[in-house]
């Protein structure tokens, strides 16, 4: 075999391993691509943009986007009674520079259930040992010394519910189907199951700020608002029995339990508080 034979030889070995080692790059299939949006979805990035269709609220967009209306407003300076427009394009997060609403600045303390009986941010107090008494004189016990460059942790204090100041009722008989899990998009509230064309009653008193159905997830759904920053929803409901701007007591009926967008017949109720969801076993009464 000549030289140049040879050569060839190797040239063409080397250009059929390229080919079998090659990586054959695929568009995504539809399998692939990230699920759209649930029902809890933490809300949305800076700059996002929503865009109103025909039927929406402000208290819908910012319930779905997981906002305090009061937000929402602000960030487009819509003041009340909230009017959109079909076309129309809203922030749904601040300015860049812009300062905090109060309801979300950084830092601040909220409100927390006070039991009976006791003051706000108080608890039961150990006298002081006075100088020369016998719990200044008794000895601590030593801990031994911690191991070098590590700090133990602090304990964290279980969260309390923020006191709502509501007289909250059940808003369907039946068997609880789903508790509510902090952080899980779907289960930002709780499931009573119960019979096909059984009432839905809302929990407090308050006034109808959406009733509809263009929340995906939701079915037939109903908001109530009950002061500036408690809201309560019921969804999956058969049939609406309240509009929008209807006031409403607690107790009252305001639809029939359905399956409208849900597997079987339930009903889906969040408590909200600045418009983020809060678990509502925290503030129905116990049966």
């Amino acid at each position: 075999m000549t030289k140049t034979s040879h050569y060839f030889l190797l040239l063409l070995a080397a250009v059929s391993l390229a080919a079998c080692t090659s990586t054959v790059v695929r568009k995504p299939a539809q399998a692939d691509r990230p699920p759209a949006a649930r029902p809890g979805t933490p809300p949305p990035p800076a700059g996002s943009v929503a865009v109103v269709k025909r039927g929406d609220t402000l208290y819908g967009i910012a319930f779905r986007n997981g906002l305090d209306v009061r937000e929402v407003a602000a960030w487009n300076g819509i003041g009340p009674p909230y009017t959109i427009y079909p076309g129309q394009r809203l922030r749904l997060s601040p300015r860049a520079g812009a300062r905090a609403t109060p309801s979300t600045t950084a830092g601040a303390t909220p409100r927390r259930a006070v039991s009976p009986g006791t003051s706000a941010g108080t608890g039961p107090r150990t006298p002081a040992a006075t100088a020369g008494s016998p719990a200044s004189a008794t000895p601590r016990p030593t801990r031994p010394p911690a191991t070098q460059g590590t700090t133990p942790p602090l304990p964290t204090p279980p969260a309390q519910p923020v006191a709502s100041n509501f007289d909250w009722r059940w808003p369907a008989q039946g068997s609880l189907l789903n508790r509510f899990v902090a952080g899980e998009p779907t289960r930002q509230g709780i499931d009573i199951g119960g019979e096909s064309g059984a009432p839905v009653q809302a929990a407090a008193d308050g006034v109808v700020v959406y009733s509809g159905s263009g929340l995906v997830g939701y079915g037939e759904l109903i908001i109530v608002k009950h002061n500036d920053a408690w809201l309560s929803a019921y969804g999956h409901n058969r049939a609406r029995l309240v509009n929008e701007g209807a006031i409403v007591k607690a107790g009252q009926q305001i639809a029939v339990m359905g399956r409208t967008g849900a597997p079987r017949e339930m009903l889906h109720f969040e408590i909200r508080h600045n418009g983020r969801p809060v678990d509502p076993m925290l503030y129905l009464p116990r049966r």
